[in-house]
């Protein structure tokens, strides 16, 4: 009896779709496709290289400590010159954004800036937190949006799970009371009271190991940052803040 044969594979399985080689090709930077949204006339972006309009914004970002991984061994990180993160984000998403015919923005080199945390919330489920930071239900604080690639397909990404803020059932909020300074309160971030704490030796905890009030923040512990990755994002914050001090 002649044996039946077994049925095609699946197109998709065969020929991994737009939205998954971008996710693997982001995966091997310990980056994260981190959602997406059809944009519309009033995001005013900018036509793809090929002068169509993008149908898709997605969202590239990092949680946990994998970015920082890949990040420290570069070249960007070696050379002593400005922006090594951004330098390094800028030359590898742009590969990415142009193998799949589309044009990354980044959120630290437009004028007037992309409006990234407006994008984000369209994307997945993130919240505005106490600190002014968006918390994301699973990685917490510990997590940040690196660029947005435009691409021409209408990917149809599934929509963000329906979801709540973990700061709206977290009573004791640490992140409010562990602020040396208290710099962070219902009139917002006191942001040149923080940077006088940094300049100083009381200051330098936070310096080094990054944010006390970050830090204890109970939510998405499991994705929490080496000291290292840390003080490199909380020195370049003191580096470009440090004038309001005076």
């Amino acid at each position: 009896m002649q044996a039946t044969p077994k049925p095609a594979a699946p197109q998709a399985a065969r020929h991994p779709t737009l939205a998954q080689s971008v996710c693997n090709n982001l995966a091997s930077l310990g980056l994260l496709l981190r959602g997406g949204f059809r944009p519309t006339a009033t995001d005013t972006l900018p036509a793809l290289p090929n002068g169509q309009a993008a149908r898709t914004l997605l969202m590239v970002g990092n949680a946990g400590p994998d970015m920082w991984r890949a990040f420290s061994g570069s070249r960007e990180a070696a050379d002593g010159e400005p922006h090594p993160l951004n330098r390094w984000t800028r030359r590898h998403v742009d590969a990415i954004a142009q193998a799949a015919g589309g044009v990354a923005l980044y959120p630290f080199d437009a004028t007037p800036a992309w409006p990234f945390q407006r994008w984000a919330a369209r994307a997945e489920p993130v919240y505005p937190s106490p600190l002014g930071l968006l918390i994301h239900p699973q990685y917490g604080l510990w997590h940040a949006y690196r660029a947005a690639i435009l691409v021409a397909p209408d990917l149809q990404l599934p929509a963000p799970a329906p979801s709540t803020s973990p700061c709206t059932t977290c009573a004791d909020q640490p992140c409010l009371s562990t602020c040396p300074v208290e710099a962070f309160g219902t009139s917002g971030y006191d942001v040149p009271a923080c940077a006088s704490h940094l300049a100083l030796p009381a200051g330098q905890d936070c310096l080094g190991g990054g944010c006390l009030a970050r830090r204890a923040c109970p939510v998405g512990e499991d994705y929490a940052q080496t000291s290292a990755q840390n003080g490199f994002h909380m020195q370049a914050f003191f580096k470009a803040v440090s004038g309001a001090a005076a």
